[in-house]
């Protein structure tokens, strides 16, 4: 059996409303998925671990493009294409995307004070979720796309944790 390094952080005790919980538990998912890809080894953080070709560097590109569509109300016309990051992209590279599009969504986020109103985005083809929902489904998405980097960043040295 391999030894696995283990680093765990326990789910964040951040705030006393709604906001602070549910942005507390988003921020700690979107650290846990970019510290899973921040120094994974080149090529096996674009390596396809699993037949459905999923890979480390894939899921952070795919959730930078997430963060974008429902923040910053970036139109993304095929999602599958998301699940790959480009050739000529280091680990390093997409790792500071995917933080530089939580940072522009946080700002975003800031300036929201009201949980049921629409995340303010410019997309007139369809109305905006509600930051309620908005953050919900990041927490979802963030959080099993994490999941799937937790097996394959342990596939690759063994490192497991948060």
């Amino acid at each position: 059996m391999r030894s696995t390094t283990r680093r765990d952080t326990p789910p964040p005790r951040t705030g006393s409303n709604e906001t602070e919980v549910l942005r507390g538990f988003l921020d700690y998912l979107r650290t846990s998925i970019a510290a899973k890809v921040d120094g994974a080894p080149e090529p096996q953080v674009r390596t396809a671990a699993v037949p459905s070709g999923t890979n480390l560097l894939g899921l952070l590109n795919h959730l930078t493009f997430v963060e974008r569509s429902m923040f910053l109300g970036v139109d993304v016309t095929d999602w599958q294409a998301t699940f790959q990051a480009a050739q000529a992209d280091s680990a390093a590279d997409v790792v500071a995307r995917y933080r530089d599009a939580v940072r522009r969504a946080n700002d975003v986020l800031d300036t929201c004070t009201d949980l049921g109103a629409p995340v303010p985005r410019p997309r007139p083809d369809r109305p905006a979720p509600s930051i309620r929902w908005a953050l919900t489904h990041l927490i979802e998405e963030t959080g099993r796309h994490a999941g799937h980097a937790d097996i394959l960043r342990e596939l690759i040295d063994d490192t497991t944790g948060r």
